[in-house]
């Protein structure tokens, strides 16, 4: 056993934590709890790991993208102990085969715990992909996006009944490709950095985010099946979730970026759905704070320089952001914009419970030991080349995170910064020395 000692937990209140190493689990969560080793925490915050319940890690098909063991090492470096990776892969996540393929990827590379979520196409085989532990089915894109998986409207409502009937959650894409506005689209001009991303947002409207979002509701009214919109861009779709009883998600870059930095992003600024507007950006986050919002996840989708030097039709769409979500949150908090509970819960507490992760999320007796521990005073700049994924980018470059001092998966150390001795908790705990383990 050893004890982290004295952290502050996320409601203000200070606890000891005892780790039982052989479950991997919190055995108590006390005062003065004994051990045989411990680990001063006085003055730091220590939340449940984050699960960042959409990432696309790009393994099978684009590994000069991600890998699980790039994407994981970036995900731990930032706090997250558990990811959810979403379908559209080369080969996509539709089949019992292709999801065999992507796990055995991930159980021999991860650093951190995951989930795999599968996918629809025309060419899906849900009998066998749901013979397996699919944490939800989808992302389901109602649009185009990275791996080319949109579906029209039958199919989606198909699948959503399949899904409905197993038990399994629902992730959707919600963009309507009949709002586009092609008209928006520049003919030609400049790439990469000099490019403007504000013509993506006006090109995949707000609309069409609504537009979508109200035809998830429908089928989720008419399924019953349990229905969470990813990647909420804006504070109507949101609305819309909590009105009709489904649950959404926000990024990092919907939450703090906007069309005002359009410009200044280029092509790295395009993603889908599209920054937008400020005001939209303010009250996304005023969903974020009021508790609309259920979820914070970073649709981290990297792609290499070359692929986002390029004019803006032709670009990928997607940023990565699964290394400084837990650190932006936690820079805002400080700052006041938000407080710790509501970034535990955005990132830990309410996902597990969304996709039933039930030992996971929160740093209570018997759950997990997927601990992080900060200290909130100590805000680093953030620069893409200090991150430890592949595409070494960032559209944060510049701004301010908390990142952690350490990262623990089920009672193993995972991450420590350089300049953290952890000798006394975890002497075999080195990072780069695990797998996780699926979920």
């Amino acid at each position: 056993m050893f004890t982290v000692r004295n952290a502050t937990l996320a409601d203000g209140s200070t606890r000891d934590v005892r780790v039982d190493p052989e479950s991997g689990t919190i055995d108590a969560v006390g005062e003065r709890l004994d051990a045989e080793r411990g680990v001063e925490a006085a003055g730091k915050l220590l939340l449940p790991g984050m699960i960042d319940a959409h990432v696309h890690f790009r393994e099978p098909g684009d590994p000069q993208k991600e890998t699980w063991a790039t994407g994981s090492a970036s995900a731990a470096a930032g706090g997250v102990t558990t990811v959810v990776d979403q379908p559209n892969t080369s080969p996509p996540t539709v089949t019992g085969e292709a999801f065999d393929e992507k796990r055995d990827l991930a159980t021999n590379a991860s650093l951190v715990d995951f989930g795999i979520s599968g996918g629809v196409t025309a060419d899906w085989e849900p009998d066998t992909l749901f013979a397996e532990p699919v944490t939800a089915l989808g992302e389901v894109f109602l649009a185009d996006s990275t791996g080319e998986m949109g579906i029209g409207r039958e199919l989606f409502a198909d699948a959503v009944a399949v899904a409905a009937a197993e038990e399994v959650p629902v992730t959707v894409h919600a963009e309507d490709a009949t709002k586009f506005d092609e008209g928006a689209l520049p003919e030609d001009g400049p790439a990469g950095a000099d490019a403007d991303a504000s013509a993506w947002s006006a090109y995949r409207t707000a609309e069409a985010e609504i537009a979508a979002a109200e035809l998830a509701c429908e089928v989720a009214g008419e399924t019953g099946a349990q229905t969470h919109l990813a990647h909420t861009s804006t504070p109507e779709a949101a609305d819309l979730a909590a009105e009709h009883g489904l649950t959404c998600e926000a990024t990092p870059h919907h939450l703090f970026l906007s069309t005002a930095d359009a410009a200044e992003l280029g092509t790295y600024g395009r993603m889908n759905p599209p920054l937008r507007s400020p005001g939209r950006r303010d009250g996304l986050f005023s969903k974020l704070v009021d508790g609309t919002v259920d979820v914070v996840a970073t649709d981290h989708a990297p792609h290499t320089r070359a692929e986002k030097e390029a004019a803006l039709t032709e670009a990928p769409s997607g940023v990565p952001g699964v290394e400084t979500a837990l650190p932006l949150l936690l820079a805002a908090a400080a700052e006041g914009e938000l407080d710790y509970e509501r970034v535990r819960d955005v990132t830990a507490r309410n996902p597990a419970e969304i996709f039933g992760l039930d030992s996971k999320g929160k740093i209570e007796a018997g759950y997990d030991a997927d601990l992080v521990l900060v200290d909130p005073e100590e805000g680093t700049e953030i620069s893409g080349g200090d991150l430890h994924s592949k595409c070494e980018w960032t559209p944060f470059e510049g701004w301010t995170g908390v990142f952690p001092m350490w990262t623990m998966v089920r009672g193993e150390v995972v991450y420590a910064a350089n300049d953290v001795d952890l000798g006394a908790l975890a002497p075999d705990g080195e990072f780069g020395e695990r797998s996780g383990e699926l979920v």
